[in-house]
């Protein structure tokens, strides 16, 4: 749900652009079917998990899902932020789940995976935001799992240098934190973040040591040139692996789709991101942060 801000945003757009017509035929997914669909869904019924597939709607879900793969989404489903284009729960969470952490490790053990995506929703009445849950989630995976490569998806624990060392106490492979989108936006896209934050905590965590990635959404009002400095910002605050993928309005509250950006920008973007410094791209119109986040792993790991 939107706040009066982001309507007038929205309201914006929408002057702008009119109707964009039906989704172009790049944007079409596959229903979730299948064997390995059906079983990580049950398994995570089963243990009274939450996924960001789920929850955000993600195009990929059926392909991941299929593959065995999903992003854990830790600290419940109930998020204190109001972003103008997520679509979690946004209220008052409920209490702190301590079992939570344990659930997660055993269905990696269960799922047998060899790398392992964890997110969650942004916890700020918590004083370390929800950190510590992450640490103990990475600390029973590593216990059960030692050769599984794990990622972090985290919110920005608004800057908490404690909340960034309680991480590294079981630190991850792979330390994500999305921009979202360009500075110019965060009003109506991420009105309780800052951009320069954001930043600061990748360049944080990779001088800390651990492998860094961002990721964002296009097609939201943004402009090219946006686009191409907030990569430049990312390279220069240590950023390796890049994301970019369209933005889909996962329901009419939400901000409305500004344009349906093509193929071959996004082609463009992997380029010039390429031979700015970034050492991994993924950039097409159906990419969301943890797509191929398996194959990522390997690669840049492979690199050393």
């Amino acid at each position: 749900m939107i706040n009066k801000h982001q309507q007038a945003f929205a309201e914006q757009i929408k002057d702008e652009i009119g109707s964009l017509g039906k989704r172009p035929d790049w944007l079409k997914v596959k229903l979730p079917t299948g064997r390995n669909f059906h079983d990580v869904k049950e398994l995570m019924r089963k243990n009274r998990l939450n996924t960001v597939c789920e929850e955000a709607r993600c195009p990929n879900l059926a392909e991941c899902w299929n593959h065995r793969t999903a992003t854990f989404m830790i600290l419940g489903d109930t998020c204190t932020r109001s972003c103008g284009f997520c679509n979690v729960k946004v209220g008052l969470p409920n209490e702190l789940d301590l079992d939570e952490p344990r659930r997660v490790a055993d269905s990696v053990k269960a799922l047998n995976l060899q790398h392992v995506v964890i997110t969650s929703v942004n916890r700020d009445e918590l004083r370390d935001g929800g950190a510590s849950i992450f640490a103990e989630t990475i600390r029973l995976i590593r216990q059960d799992m030692p050769e599984c490569t794990i990622e972090i998806l985290i919110p920005d624990f608004k800057g908490s240098t404690e909340a960034f060392e309680i991480i590294l106490g079981n630190p991850p492979d792979i330390l994500n934190h999305n921009l979202e989108t360009v500075p110019r936006l965060y009003h109506a896209v991420r009105p309780q973040a800052k951009y320069e934050r954001s930043l600061e905590l990748i360049k944080w965590f990779h001088e800390h040591g651990l492998k860094t990635k961002s990721g964002i959404m296009v097609g939201i009002g943004e402009q090219k040139e946006e686009v191409l400095e907030l990569m430049h910002d990312l390279v220069s605050h240590k950023c390796d692996i890049l994301t970019i993928g369209q933005y889909l309005q996962p329901s009419p509250k939400h901000l409305p789709v500004h344009r349906y950006v093509t193929p071959e920008e996004f082609a463009e973007y992997k380029t010039r991101g390429l031979e700015m410094g970034f050492k991994i791209v993924e950039s097409a119109p159906l990419v969301r942060s943890s797509y191929h986040a398996d194959k990522q792993a390997r690669m840049i790991f492979v690199e050393e």
